[in-house]
């Protein structure tokens, strides 16, 4: 399973239609699930970004493939971290000289 940050910011058209951010999450969720990915967590922040969320796929392409599919909507522009969890973490240190 891979873990990615999605770190999403309101576009100018986004913006002017905030009132329907919720129904664009919630319709995002439904078109990540039909490529593969899950939206585990979203988050409304105050900040850097508008938006954080939490995603998962078996598989990488997946994943850009949402980012993309989100980006072409023109509502937000889209960042991501790969994230790691602690069990991850200790088999990449585990290969440290």
């Amino acid at each position: 399973m891979v873990t990615y940050i999605g770190m999403l910011s309101f576009t100018d058209k986004g913006i002017q239609s905030v009132k329907e951010t919720t129904k664009r999450a919630a319709a995002a969720k439904e078109t990540a699930q039909k490529l593969g990915v899950n939206m585990r967590e979203i988050f409304w922040t105050m900040g850097d970004c508008d938006v954080v969320c939490v995603l998962e796929s078996e598989d990488e392409q997946a994943l850009c493939a949402f980012s993309l599919a989100i980006a072409m909507q023109g509502n937000v522009r889209t960042r991501s971290l790969r994230a790691y969890t602690a069990r991850e973490m200790d088999k990449i240190l585990a290969k440290l000289p």
